[in-house]
């Protein structure tokens, strides 16, 4: 794990986002690299493309191209990194990705775990979708795309295509 006053990575945000996706922290590959979901087993760039959020397949590298097809990156730890059970106890600022969400006003928010999602949404969040902001963006969690997640991937990879669908649709 490490901690410094400066991000770590930039957020990916604009305006008229169609969907912001959002992390819990950087893990070890992706501070390496310096790129989101880096890991070289992640699913998530895969799953964008597999998807039709993205035409092509993107490399961590690419990571700020996304913002072109109205696609955010952001993580709800920007000061430390590692894996989630590594992260200080109060490492996610829920208040600063919501001050985000209410200056960019994506169509949905979706987090790349469950963690993430109970962290903003309240301990019972599950999988799919949450109640909406009081702005009128759309929350989804989503199940996390990381090598070291330990939920059942092929049963719930649907949840990819669900929330892609809906994306797709706005």
């Amino acid at each position: 794990m490490s901690a410094s006053t400066a991000h770590l990575i930039d957020d990916v945000l604009g305006p008229n986002l169609r969907v912001v996706f959002c992390g819990t922290a950087l893990g070890a590959a992706s501070l390496a690299a310096k790129a989101y979901y880096a890991h070289p087993r992640n699913r998530f760039w895969p799953m964008l493309h597999e998807t039709g959020l993205t035409p092509t397949l993107f490399w961590p590298r690419d990571y700020a191209r996304v913002l072109d097809l109205g696609i955010g990156l952001t993580d709800l730890c920007k000061f430390a990194s590692g894996n989630d059970n590594e992260l200080p106890r109060n490492a996610f600022d829920v208040a600063a990705l919501s001050a985000k969400i209410e200056r960019y006003r994506p169509k949905v928010l979706a987090f790349t775990s469950k963690t993430g999602g109970r962290a903003f949404c309240g301990p019972k969040a599950d999988l799919g979708w949450q109640a909406p902001l009081p702005g009128g963006t759309r929350v989804y969690v989503l199940p996390s795309t990381s090598p070291s997640a330990n939920g059942p991937w092929a049963a719930t990879r649907h949840h990819w295509q669900l929330l892609a669908q809906a994306v797709l649709d706005t």
